[in-house]
């Protein structure tokens, strides 16, 4: 081999100049492919971030709140039935003797459905208390926050008295609380917290300020039971003795309030 002519050797070996050439073609092609997945995810992240300035300038319009849905309705509806059933059946029965499966039976629903609404047989009395009884306490309230005249005072609370008690079914559950509030003093309890207290102190201070302007005796604010005494007596005789001798509730109510006031005018 020492014999051949240099030129002739060197044309037998590898050409490592080609293959070096080749390998940096494939880096430049690598190259340019990465720099084109960070371009495109450039624009990616600068479309999201366009799409998050639009999103902050317009906040999205609220959902306006739709009817009310079939499900509650059903769900009220089916309340307000197990409050008249128990009614009937309180009236009827008195509260001690009123069962739950009547109740339920009468309102056409299973029994467990009551538990649903209410966790036994004094809640559910309680709800009916507070159901029916809280609109006249509310409107009591506003005449005491009034501060009219004692006379003009007593004359409304006669006639709300008569037209929204007396003659209606909330005469009942007056009558019904007479009746059982002595064997059940939690009962007593819950109706003179949401009931009669809220009466007494509406009234007293009324009271308190027609006597300060001379209209009432001083002694009748310590008293305002007297005012409402009458109510009381018209229910339990509407339950006794109506049907052997009627009682004229407003005219009786009326005659109270002329003896109330009288010697006043007179003086």
């Amino acid at each position: 081999m020492s014999g051949l002519p240099k030129k002739t050797l060197e044309q037998g070996m590898p050409h490592q100049p080609r293959e070096t050439s080749s390998i940096a073609q494939r880096m430049r092609t690598l190259h340019k492919g990465a720099s084109g997945v960070k371009e495109s995810l450039a624009k990616n992240s600068l479309a999201k971030n366009s799409l998050a300035e639009n999103s902050l300038a317009k906040p999205a319009a609220r959902r306006k709140p739709g009817p009310r849905g079939p499900r509650k309705e059903k769900s009220a509806a089916r309340r307000d039935a197990i409050l008249a059933a128990a009614l009937e059946e309180f009236a009827e029965r008195g509260f001690a003797a009123a069962r739950l499966d009547d109740v339920a039976r009468r309102a056409n629903v299973a029994k467990g459905t009551i538990y649903l609404y209410f966790r036994d047989k004094e809640a559910l009395f309680q709800e009916l208390l507070r159901q029916m009884l809280t609109p006249i306490i509310g409107g009591i309230e506003a005449l005491g926050a009034a501060d009219l005249p004692v006379e003009i005072f007593v004359e409304r609370l006669v006639d709300m008295f008569v037209r929204e008690v007396y003659e209606t079914r909330r005469k009942d559950v007056i009558r019904l609380m007479i009746a059982e509030g002595r064997r059940f003093p939690k009962l007593a309890e819950f109706y003179y917290r949401e009931v009669l207290s809220r009466i007494i102190a509406a009234v007293r201070a009324l009271l308190g300020r027609a006597a300060a302007r001379g209209e009432v005796p001083a002694g009748l604010v310590d008293f305002p039971q007297i005012i409402v005494a009458p109510g009381l007596l018209a229910i339990i005789w509407s339950g006794l003795f109506d049907k052997y001798e009627p009682l004229d509730v407003r005219a009786m109510m009326k005659a109270h309030v002329e003896l109330l006031f009288a010697p006043r005018r007179a003086a």
